[in-house]
């Protein structure tokens, strides 16, 4: 609220001398700096403004303003990363300062909204009133004559004030000596002049006027003549930042990007060779001209006259009509899908264009934990109605079913890992013996492929196909009679995408295949929240899974009594707990795990050791649960062992005929009700679902 009352300040009382303007920023009141500047301030202007993070097992750099606010950026680390130095190497001079950001890849993977969200924080900064940015416009024009009953005129690409006291005499020394009487030191000079840029055409026209007839008098051409004016900042109307989307060949026209020639000025304008008669506001690089970003959305989709206006834009940072020449102090940022950009590669003499861009190939979320917070965008945070409007429950399930299933379908074929151990891997979680290294030389591996699209992360479902799959879901009767997005039902709206969606025959196969892998996976999840039902505990498969893990790391110790009680310090709670170790569980565990002879379950404890101390020291909550093949080793031992007077629990929950039975069941669905987050519906569905062999391997 404060910020807002300062900018309202701001509006009603503006400084509209240019002298005070200029005295301001030498103050540090006020800034002066180009939109590369501004930005690189933006990122890594704050404090803690940089992490450092491991991905896929290098080391990279995260910052935090794009991981703030509501619906923030999530993953995109190296993409990210790219932008960023992009940025702060324009900021320095650098050659990307002549160059735009181009990101290419699949639909669906957040290129449109890594820019929109780009444009919002970078709105949301300048509206600071100690970010404001300011531009000019000449007043009293009636005086000059010529100009009809035009009376004001603002800078058409909203030109700094600074930038006119750079070019307010037609000698740098002349300008130079003006800005030292208004208290300049020689570095501020120094440094003004090293973001110096030449007035618009229109612009340096009129102010050669009102040199002539005011006969060089500096105070009559600053106080009657021009007025300071804060640029507006407007979504909607393009101004600071502004998009351009691809339109078909026969509506665009290069007039959308530079502006015309305007009758309705002509009218007005005796001389017919003012610069003013061409509107450039008509086109959208001019309202984003004063230190703005240019969204170029689908850039090569654009015809061929398009894109030569694009390349000299790019090129030479200014707008050219018949000869006349305006600045730009603008960020072109771009996208492109792959299919238009390899189109786009095939006609080789666009080439010049694609020499000016910085590349960056977007690739898709590889973490399924990262996924699994959009796939909760794409589920919705604000509560579900059914059709007759009446509540509509989510399964706790249903978020990992999802955010596993498509991001299994961007794992790409490997001889070395198997998708899940691709999938874990990406996600810093353990993956049997694999280690990260060899996710390491696998995406090494890929990435060196001169077909972008199958270097890793870059194909797969996008998160357009995991909406539609939403979408599917909440339509099925199942879900509306029901009242809940029961999650075994998400992967039949998958393939459903997946058949009606996908083109490619051999994507599809894969597609399908992935989606039976998530299944299996979805199985091995359902069976961990069964069996915390039947322990009527939310954690029970945790605790069990950990005494495996420090039984394991105990039964060698030297302290270990003929008890065989183990007494050791909780890393997460720092308290001494004592331990019995049951060497009978421990087997049966290992024997689930498919482990035979001593030499490989010593192998498979070793490993437990290694994984529990390199893990333990960063992530004292760690608690093995992301190693699937030992959760359901520790399931199976205590679903089998635990269930007295049946078979099974399977069986215990199939046949209610006696009264005991029925007791456990109905337990059961208490606990997952009122413990576990399920509603009555997917309890019911989900203890079902146990009960049968589906998706069993």
């Amino acid at each position: 609220m404060p910020a807002l009352l300062s900018m309202a300040l701001i509006t009603q009382k503006p400084i509209t001398l240019a002298t005070e303007h200029a005295k301001a920023v030498l103050a540090g009141e006020r800034r002066f700096e180009n939109a590369f500047q501004s930005l690189s301030r933006l990122i890594l202007g704050g404090e803690d403004s940089i992490r450092k993070t491991s991905v896929n097992g290098l080391a990279t750099y995260d910052f935090r303003v794009f991981r703030e606010g509501k619906k923030h950026m999530i993953g995109m680390y190296d993409e990210i990363n790219s932008f960023v130095s992009f940025v702060k190497d324009a900021a320095e001079g650098g050659s990307s300062a002549e160059m735009a950001f181009v990101l290419i890849g699949e639909p669906g993977n957040g290129k449109t909204f890594f820019v929109d969200f780009l444009n919002a924080l970078y709105r949301n900064y300048i509206s600071l009133p100690e970010n404001r940015r300011y531009s000019f416009k000449f007043k009293n024009l009636d005086k000059l004559g010529g100009y009809g009953k035009i009376t004001e005129i603002e800078s058409q690409t909203f030109e700094d004030p600074m930038v006119l006291m750079m070019n307010l005499f037609e000698g740098k020394d002349q300008n130079q000596a003006f800005l030292a009487q208004l208290g300049a030191k020689d570095a501020q000079i120094d440094n003004f002049y090293k973001s110096y840029r030449p007035l618009g055409a229109c612009t340096d026209f009129i102010l050669s006027e009102i040199r002539d007839y005011t006969q060089g008098n500096t105070e009559l051409i600053l106080n009657d003549f021009i007025e300071i004016f804060t640029v507006p900042i407007s979504e909607s109307r393009g101004t600071l930042t502004g998009k351009y989307a691809a339109k078909d060949k026969i509506t665009s026209s290069a007039v959308d990007l530079l502006g015309e020639e305007s009758i309705s000025r002509l009218l007005h304008i005796t001389n017919t060779n003012n610069p003013y008669r061409f509107d450039l506001r008509r086109g959208a690089l001019a309202r984003v001209a004063g230190g703005g970003i240019h969204f170029a959305d689908e850039v090569f989709k654009n015809k061929k006259d398009l894109i030569q206006v694009y390349l000299g834009v790019i090129q030479n940072r200014s707008i050219e009509i018949e000869g006349f020449k305006w600045p730009l102090d603008t960020l072109i940022v771009a996208t492109s899908n792959n299919a238009e950009f390899g189109k786009f590669l095939e006609e080789k003499e666009q080439a010049p264009i694609v020499d000016r861009c910085r590349l960056c190939y977007m690739s898709h979320n590889t973490n399924y934990r990262h996924q699994e917070k959009l796939s909760n965008f794409a589920i919705g945070t604000q509560e579900k109605t059914t059709f007759s409007g009446e509540h509509l429950h989510i399964d706790p399930n249903l978020n990992y079913a999802l955010s596993v299933a498509v991001t299994l379908s961007r794992m790409p074929p490997s001889d070395k890992l198997t998708p899940i151990e691709m999938m874990k891997l990406a996600a810093g979680e353990v993956a049997g013996e694999k280690s990260i290294k060899a996710l390491t030389e696998v995406i090494n591996e890929l990435n060196t492929e001169p077909d972008v699209t199958k270097r890793f992360g870059q194909k797969g479902l996008g998160h357009r196909n995991l909406g539609r799959a939403v979408q599917i879901l909440l339509e099925l009767s199942e879900t509306q009679e029901g009242k809940c997005m029961y999650a075994g039902d998400i992967f039949k709206a998958l393939e459903s995408v997946i058949l009606d969606y996908i083109r490619d025959a051999s994507d599809q196969a894969k597609y399908l295949k992935d989606v039976k892998i998530a299944r299996g996976l979805h199985r091995k999840n359902v069976m961990t929240a069964i069996f915390n039902a039947y322990m009527d505990e939310p954690d029970a498969i945790q605790r069990d899974v950990l005494n495996y893990v420090n039984m394991v790391i105990g039964i060698d110790a030297k302290n270990l009594g003929a008890n065989r009680i183990w007494t050791y310090k909780d890393p997460q709670t720092g308290k001494v707990v004592p331990l019995k170790i049951d060497e009978t569980f421990i087997d049966s565990v290992e024997e689930r795990l498919g482990l035979k002879n001593r030499e490989q379950k010593q192998s498979y404890r070793t490993t437990i050791a290694k994984i529990y101390g390199q893990k333990i020291l960063q992530e004292p909550h760690y608690d093995f649960m992301d190693n699937n093949e030992l959760v359901k080793a520790v399931t199976d031992v205590r679903l089998k062992s635990d269930v007295a007077g049946a078979g099974s629990l399977v069986g215990a929950l199939s046949n209610r005929t006696n009264e005991e039975n029925q007791k456990l069941y109905n337990r059961m669905l208490d606990t997952m009700e009122h413990k576990l987050g399920y509603c009555r519906t997917c309890a019911l569905k989900t203890i079902e679902y146990f009960c049968t062999q589906d998706d069993a391997n």
